[in-house]
Order: structure tokens, then sequence, then C-alpha cells
């Protein structure tokens, strides 16, 4: 009977997916062998281990765009659940896999540190190279579990790993959320912006507004609808599989992210935070690399496989923004009790 329910699932992606989805059937699997499961598929699975794992709950508090100072404003989990709903929502209407692109949405963040991108930017200069997508993989194969990972499917890795920069996803379902993840952070922070007083409604540009809609669920309604109808007008005429937009939404897209960045990401205030925020970081590494006794004992196993400053990097890198200034005030900060 319970093996019954899993082959259920099966059949019916294979009757009603559209031909160009990821069928859980035909996976290319983990890297370790397991026994299935009598009522998930593979994707399920993994959408379940992600959102259980240490990591994932642990992106509630890291910093989306600006370090929480009201509940109204984005985390890095808030994000990521926007990321899978809009993902799914388009998903559904293109007949594509929505228990891969949740899981993928749910777990494309997973690698991101403390203080977000300024975060980022610190350890890429302290190691070399740093980049939040392929630290999100690492957690997922090595971190999570005691070092032992989460031995998740070859699809979602692949999704978690290239859903940002020149890496492309193989599957629709991994090209679907690269696009959205997109979308979704440069809507809200439009929002967050205007309600944090960075940005007023008439400092955005008129034709974005023009375009896009007056308000937040406008603009993601018409991201939305032009993936959805730009991809199904494509497909249907035969074209190279892939997530489509139209032209004028692609510009608009880029113009809206060029604003952004002008005006928030490098703007005046994200730079006067971004400065604390490095600084933070900056001792952070340099105090566990001269004191390796104050390393939590989990990072020793790190250490011992990997060397000591990945395991410092690695430390850091699961730090929430609380936890990294708690740290650097324990560090600088004499404690009342010894006076």
């Amino acid at each position: 009977m319970m093996k019954t329910i899993r082959r259920t699932t099966e059949a019916f992606e294979e009757k009603y997916f559209s031909p160009y989805a990821q069928l859980s059937i035909n996976t290319k699997g983990r890297k370790i062998l397991e026994e299935e499961c009598t009522v998930r598929s593979p994707y399920q699975r993994d959408r379940d281990r992600i959102i259980h794992c240490e990591f994932f709950r642990k992106l509630k508090g890291k910093t989306q765009v600006f370090i929480v100072q009201n509940d109204t404003f984005r985390t890095r989990l808030t994000h990521t659940l926007e990321v899978s709903q809009i993902s799914r929502t388009i998903a559904r209407a293109l007949r594509l896999n929505e228990d891969l692109v949740e899981a993928i949405a749910l777990g494309h963040d997973l690698g991101h540190t403390c203080f977000g991108h300024s975060g980022e930017e610190v350890l890429e200069k302290i190691m070399g190279r740093f980049k939040h997508n392929e630290q999100s993989l690492r957690v997922v194969d090595v971190l999570e579990r005691n070092r032992q990972g989460l031995n998740l499917t070859f699809e979602v890795r692949d999704g978690i790993l290239n859903h940002t920069g020149e890496g492309v996803p193989v599957t629709l379902e991994g090209k679907l959320v690269k696009l959205v993840d997109t979308i979704t952070y440069l809507c809200h922070d439009i929002q967050d912006s205007i309600n944090g007083e960075i940005l007023t409604k008439e400092d955005i540009p008129k034709d974005i507004i023009a375009l896009l809609g007056e308000t937040h669920s406008q603009r993601v309604n018409t991201f939305v609808h032009d993936i959805i109808k730009e991809t199904t007008l494509k497909l249907e005429k035969g074209e190279k599989p892939n997530i489509y937009q139209t032209k004028a939404l692609y510009n608009i897209m880029m113009k809206l992210r060029s604003f952004m960045f002008n005006t928030v990401y490098n703007g005046e205030l994200c730079l006067r935070e971004k400065e604390k925020a490095t600084h933070i970081v900056e001792f952070l590494f340099q105090n566990f690399m001269e004191k390796p006794e104050e390393l939590p004992l989990l990072y020793h196993k790190t250490a011992q496989a990997e060397g000591f400053k990945r395991a410092v990097m690695d430390y850091i890198a699961a730090c929430t923004d609380n936890d990294a200034i708690k740290l650097f005030q324990s560090k600088v900060i004499p404690s009342p009790k010894y006076f």
C-alpha cells in the first residue's frame, strides 16, 4: 500500500508534466545510494531534509539587505520563502516539477554569511575565493549533520550551485529558480527600502513604475505573468527549452537592478553599515586564527580535514548577524563582573 503512494506521484508526473519537466524517476540520484521512501519522491525528501536542517533555521537571523531593525524587513529566510512561493506558482503554470523547484529554492541561500553580501565580500577577500552558492552546496554536501551532509539528489545540488553567477542549471526548474531569485530580491528590496525610508515611491524611475506597477504585488504579478506567457509561447514554437521573459520585461528588470545598486545597495546608508559589518567579520576571523582554542569543537573536525583557515571561514559564514555581533562584543567590551 505505502509503496503505491510514491508510485502514484511518479505516475502523475509522467502523465501531466510538461515534456520539458524533470521527472522524479529520471533523477541522476544521490552520491550515496539510499533506499527510496515509500511515500515521498526523491525531491520531496530533499525539500524536507533542507527544511529540517540547522542551516535553514539560521536563515531567519541573517541579513537580506538591511540589518533587521523591525519585523517588517526581509531576512534571508523570508527571501527564501518568497523565492519558493513565486517559483512554485510559475512551475505549476508551466507544468514543471514543483517539488524540485521548491527544494532548490529552499536550499539556494543556505551558505549565505552574516551581514549578507558584505560578509561574503570580506570572506572572499580573506580566502581568495568565497561564493555563497558554493558555500550553500558545501552546507548540504559536507557541513550539515555533523559533516555527514544531507546527501541530496544531483538536480537539487545543481540548482543550488548554479542559482547565481555564470553557472547554468541543467534543469528548467533550476533555471526558473535562478531567474525568480533575481526578480524576488529586486521587488522586495524596493518595498523594504521604502519602508526603511531609504527611498520614496517618487524616487523610482517612472518607466519602471509604468511597466511593472505601483505596488509590490503588482510588480511581482507582472513578472510572473510575463514569464509564464513568454515561456509557454517559446516552447510551443519549439524553441530551445529555457525560461523566457519578453525583451521589454528583461530590459526593465536590468534597469531596476542598476537603479537599486546605484541608490540602495551602494548607497550611503548601506555603505556605512557595510563598513561596520566588514570590521566585525575581519576582527572575528583574525581572532579565531590567533586563538584556535576559542573555535567551537564542531569546527575542529573541519580543521583536521581541510585546514584551520577553512574551519574559521565555515564558522563565521554560519553565524547569524546576532551571533557575530555578540561574539564581537564579547571580545572587545569588558564584562562588568570583573570590575
